[in-house]
């Protein structure tokens, strides 16, 4: 029953990637997912990738483009509105606690927190709107966020450019098993983001800074 009803959406969904204004959809996505919106746009690109692999490449490469614009926003907002928008919008999105220790990794190890983030579950918008609020150089952020998100757009579009039967076929047959992997991923890291700060939330802002190095104590 349940692997029915999973099957008919999957269904459903392919045929809305295949939906003549799929790829705006999918632009809209990407942009606002990398500044303010908490679902990332990799599931609708691997399904448009799904729908019409022989358009993989150009697929990933709307996603890269406007998730790197969206991420400019997402700077915008942590450097001209942080305490208009950005401190509502850390705390909305359950960030808040994550935001200091950002950035401290952030400010030491500059543009390569960027591409490990564009690249990892840690949600991309928190380090977009902490590169903007420590005055992070704007080139260098652009041309990070460039590396780290098309490293994993375009790979997902490559690899359904060159094997997109077989991978959909494969797929269509463990259909169950990959969704679920998926959802277990995807709330990981979410899970990774909440187990921050496991004091009081007031450590000395020097003992947070000293206590990060790495993405995953984020």
């Amino acid at each position: 029953m349940i692997t029915r009803l999973l099957q008919s959406l999957y269904d459903w969904t392919m045929d809305k990637a295949k939906h003549r204004h799929a790829q705006g959809w999918l632009a809209f996505f990407a942009f606002v997912e990398s500044s303010f919106f908490p679902i990332p746009p990799h599931p609708l690109l691997g399904l448009m990738c799904l729908a019409e692999p022989k358009k993989a490449i150009r697929f990933a490469a709307i996603c890269t483009v406007f998730s790197v614009l969206g991420g400019m926003a997402g700077y915008a907002i942590g450097h001209f509105l942080y305490e208009a928008i950005g401190e509502w919008l850390i705390g909305v999105l359950g960030l808040s606690e994550a935001f200091p220790k950002a950035a401290c990794y952030l400010r030491e190890n500059d543009w390569q927190a960027i591409v490990i983030a564009g690249t990892t579950p840690v949600p991309f918008k928190l380090l977009t709107i902490t590169a903007g609020f420590i005055s992070m150089n704007f080139g260098t952020f652009v041309l990070a966020s460039i590396a780290g998100r098309g490293m994993v757009f375009m790979a997902v579009g490559v690899l359904f450019q060159v094997f997109g039967a077989p991978i959909k076929a494969f797929i269509d047959k463990y259909l169950a098993w990959l969704t679920g992997l998926f959802v277990v991923l995807l709330i990981g890291g979410f899970v990774l983001i909440a187990q921050v700060g496991h004091g009081d939330g007031k450590a000395d802002p020097s003992d947070v800074c000293a206590n990060v190095t790495s993405l995953d104590q984020l």
